[in-house]
């Protein structure tokens, strides 16, 4: 009885690091005209995105005051920052809780009201209403909703329950320290339909027909069946980019909390990170010390998006 041989491939020799060079130097000839066409990009992007990173992380490890040149200090930023700076954790906390409701609460939000919108007849309008609070500034937004929960009774809010019955007198809500970071939370939500609401609404005007008529004769049967069963799956790109998107968004917020309670707040109540890093860097010109903050910052937010998308791409 014969038997078969079989052979094992044999491994390839490991290429020299001047091979390597030769070869992506060999693809970069190749492939010339291409990386023409990226040039512009690639040079805004290093210029307006990576050096200024660089600069940062440079200027964190240094005392710079904007009249001085930049003196080298070490990690004694850094070391201030998380030991001896009882704001910067107070602050990390507001923007954690901060980023914990408006994160998840505005994906899930942004996802419901653009399949909601998607099957409406006047579907342009509903999304231009929706959007359009997301492409105003934060401090306009904000200065609009101090009219609604202004402190007198002339206030909105305070107004309609003094009308109704349900209060007697005015409640300070952009003062007092337990009604501060909800209001905030509220007009942020109201804000967050962007980028990531267009991209939901895309992808599901851009859904093929055939499926759902496929689905349709495998037993598919309700809206909620679709949507979870072809709509979800079929939108995975989207899901993933709306949920950086909205990582990202909640760790920005600095603007419409300003703008409603204050730099700083009362009893620094609704002081995020930013508000802090804007504090030191705009106001008190310690821009060495507003780098680590940005630092911090940028490595969060970071770490958080390539956790999602480990998460999430699969």
């Amino acid at each position: 009885m014969a038997t078969q041989v079989i052979s094992r491939p044999t491994k390839r020799p490991k290429k020299s690091l001047s091979a390597r060079w030769a070869d992506t130097w060999f693809q970069m000839k190749k492939n010339k005209s291409a990386y023409f066409f990226m040039a512009p990009f690639t040079i805004i992007f290093f210029t307006f995105t990576v050096l200024p990173v660089l600069a940062g992380i440079f200027l964190s490890f240094t005392y710079f005051n904007v009249l001085q040149p930049p003196r080298w200090i070490g990690w004694s930023n850094y070391s201030l920052l998380f030991l001896e700076d009882d704001v910067f954790l107070k602050a990390v906390r507001n923007t954690m809780v901060y980023a914990v409701v408006t994160g998840p609460v505005s994906f899930f939000l942004q996802l419901f009201l653009a399949w909601l919108i998607n099957s409406l007849r006047y579907r342009v309008g509903f999304t231009l209403a929706f959007y359009a609070p997301s492409v105003t500034s934060g401090l306009a937004m904000g200065m609009i909703w101090r009219v609604f929960f202004a402190t007198d009774m002339y206030g909105y809010l305070n107004y309609a329950l003094i009308r109704l019955g349900v209060i007697y007198e005015p409640i300070a809500w952009l003062e007092d320290v337990d009604t501060m970071m909800p209001i905030v939370i509220i007009v942020s939500l109201w804000m967050s339909m962007s980028v990531g609401f267009l991209t939901f609404l895309a992808a599901l005007q851009n859904m093929d027909p055939e499926l759902y008529e496929a689905g349709k004769v495998d037993g598919v049967r309700t809206r909620f069946q679709e949507f979870w069963y072809i709509t979800l799956p079929c939108m995975k790109p989207q899901l993933l980019f709306g949920s950086i998107m909205a990582v990202v968004r909640s760790f920005e917020v600095s603007s419409v909390a300003t703008a409603l309670t204050g730099l700083p707040s009362p009893m620094y109540a609704t002081h995020t990170i930013v508000s802090h890093m804007q504090d030191y860097a705009f106001i008190r010109f310690e821009m060495g010390y507003a780098s680590a903050i940005s630092v911090v910052l940028f490595v969060t937010m970071f770490g958080l998006s390539r956790i999602l998308f480990r998460l999430l791409r699969s």
